[in-house]
């Protein structure tokens, strides 16, 4: 089974995390880094995907970013764990719609995990709640190798997001597990950053298939 290194950072721009990411899944695709995953959380933006620039969706009061993987506009902003695989797809993973499940099935079994059940929605990429979305799913991809990633609303401020046609949805369609009552997990922890990330190495074997390693602080310095 294939190691995936795991990068931890603390709260980082969009802006940087993205032209990292560029050059890592350069650095994927010739074979000089391992399957990677960034874990991180960004300042508040808003990220405007080609749906949202053909189907002429304005944001208005928000910092926005154009971003070239697939969907409409995405909320990141505290509160929000963000994860970036940065994979190699085996020849026999490489299927687009069969990837996005995978990660599906993944972030279900955290939630699971914190006593939360997920559903796929099989209209659209993404984790629900009942009838809300709580995780957005886009990727990018280059030579079978994946860029962009997931964004799991765990407890974003306000109604930020509430107010925000997320991928093309009704407004208040996206939310959070804490707005749906889910604060802590069936022991009592609040279901916060370090315990989804939890949830997400004791599951990654299962639905990735790749064995995440010890954490990394994840700096500029250290950008390889």
């Amino acid at each position: 089974m294939r190691e995936l290194r795991i990068l931890q950072a603390g709260v980082l721009d969009h802006a940087f995390v993205s032209e990292a990411m560029l050059r890592m899944q350069q650095q994927r695709i010739d074979d000089e880094i391992p399957d990677t995953l960034i874990l991180v959380e960004h300042p508040e933006v808003v990220t405007i995907g080609p749906k949202a620039i053909r189907d002429g969706v304005e944001v208005s009061g928000y910092s926005t970013s154009i971003v070239d993987r697939g969907g409409g506009i995405t909320y990141h902003g505290p509160g929000q764990l963000v994860g970036y695989p940065i994979i190699k797809w085996r020849q026999d993973e490489q299927s687009i719609r069969g990837i996005i499940n995978s990660i599906e099935d993944w972030v279900m079994a955290a939630f699971a995990d914190c006593g939360v059940v997920g559903e796929r929605n099989e209209a659209m990429m993404g984790v629900w709640v009942g009838n809300h979305k709580v995780c957005s799913i886009g990727l990018a991809f280059k030579h079978w190798v994946s860029r962009h990633g997931l964004a799991i609303n765990y407890d974003i401020p306000g109604t930020r997001i509430e107010d925000l046609p997320c991928c093309g949805l009704d407004v208040g369609s996206t939310t959070s597990l804490s707005r749906l009552g889910y604060g802590h997990d069936l022991s009592g922890r609040p279901i916060d950053r370090q315990r989804l990330e939890e949830a997400l190495f004791a599951t990654c074997e299962e639905f990735l298939d790749r064995t995440p390693s010890e954490p990394i602080e994840w700096t500029p310095v250290l950008l390889v």
